[in-house]
């Protein structure tokens, strides 16, 4: 195998990590993997981890086989923290609180009609998602709580897109606080000229805290000291073909690809049993081709490898299983 023999060597060699984010299309092991290695951090290492997920789908629910989906944060082992972002909810309760915030700062006891239209229709909008999910993460990080973070990202982009978003939003957040600030001149003016005080202004004091929330974890996020992305894919042509896609993302946003991981691989010892059944055997010689140009393109960022498992690599059972084959690969590509 090219590249490391597993994450443990990544981590010793790279200490500081403190946010690691598995990338890559849905499907492909991306949750088994976030699962895996906070177990073995928590468990093994004694590291408070926080594991995240912001999939609809309920993946880490269905990995720990618990119902952990918009229950907040629940320890499911040792050191072991679990909690699944109901996006959808998030955004409704981020709405109601934007709602309360214009009431509050112009004594208003109801929304004008045309507002509350607006706010509400905003959940609709494509980017509504993906913001509720970068400002949950960057509110987790910033308490602090815990000394790794780990993000199972939804398929969007490969989580690269996280990046591109938060420096638009950043800049979209200086534009309302330039504009506000000027407003703020004309404020000073008429107050002057009625002998009145003018009050601090809360719309800028708010944009204020969502830009240094968003700088300080987009900062965090591109910082390779401190965050990891892993790819996870598999042995097929799409998921090379998506893996490249998403390498040229990373490079464009200047963000460094910590490593790759091949998940489902069947071992090539099995071809060695003559009763392998056929259907196997050409299964694994059709992966042959697939791992050889993996090596190729991806040599030097194989992190490690995961076999394809006898069952479903769930629960806390097989968990240790699954951290113990991703800390230390036992397979050669």
């Amino acid at each position: 195998m090219v590249g490391l023999t597993g994450l443990k060597e990544f981590f010793e060699k790279n200490p500081s990590i403190k946010v690691v984010i598995f990338a890559g299309k849905g499907g492909l092991g991306k949750t088994t993997c976030s699962a895996a290695l906070a177990y073995h951090m928590a468990v093994n290492e004694g590291r408070k981890v926080l594991c995240f997920s912001t999939d609809p789908q309920a993946s880490l629910s269905d990995i720990f086989e618990r119902d952990l989906f918009g229950k907040g944060v629940i320890e499911v082992a040792r050191n072991l923290y679990v909690v699944e972002i109901d996006a959808d909810k998030r955004i409704a309760e981020y709405q109601e609180e934007i709602r309360n915030k214009i009431k509050t700062m112009y004594g208003l006891e109801k929304i004008p009609d045309e507002i509350d239209e607006y706010i509400s229709s905003t959940s609709a909008e494509p980017a509504m998602y993906e913001s509720a999910t970068y400002d949950a993460m960057a509110e987790l990080v910033a308490a602090g709580e815990y000394d790794l973070y780990i993000f199972d990202m939804p398929p969007f982009g490969h989580g690269v897109r996280m990046v591109a978003m938060a420096e638009i939003l950043t800049a979209w957040v200086d534009k309302l606080s330039e504009a506000r600030r000027e407003a703020q001149k004309y404020e000073a003016v008429a107050a002057s000229l009625k002998g009145t005080k003018v009050s601090e202004d809360e719309v800028l004091k708010e944009l204020e805290l969502i830009r240094n929330k968003m700088k300080a974890f987009t900062d965090l996020l591109v910082d390779n000291t401190k965050t990891a992305f892993f790819m996870v894919l598999v042995p097929e042509s799409m998921a090379i073909l998506d893996t490249e896609r998403a390498l040229a993302m990373f490079n464009d946003l200047g963000i460094t690809l910590s490593g790759v991981v091949v998940n489902r691989v069947y071992p090539k010892t099995l071809l060695n049993d003559p009763d392998l059944p056929d259907f196997l055997r050409n299964r694994i010689l059709d992966q042959e081709k697939y791992l050889r140009e993996i090596k190729e393109k991806f040599g030097k960022y194989i992190a490690a490898v995961l076999p394809a498992y006898e069952r479903e690599p769930k629960g806390l059972d097989m968990l240790p299983r699954v951290a113990a084959d991703l800390m230390i690969s036992k397979i050669e590509l």
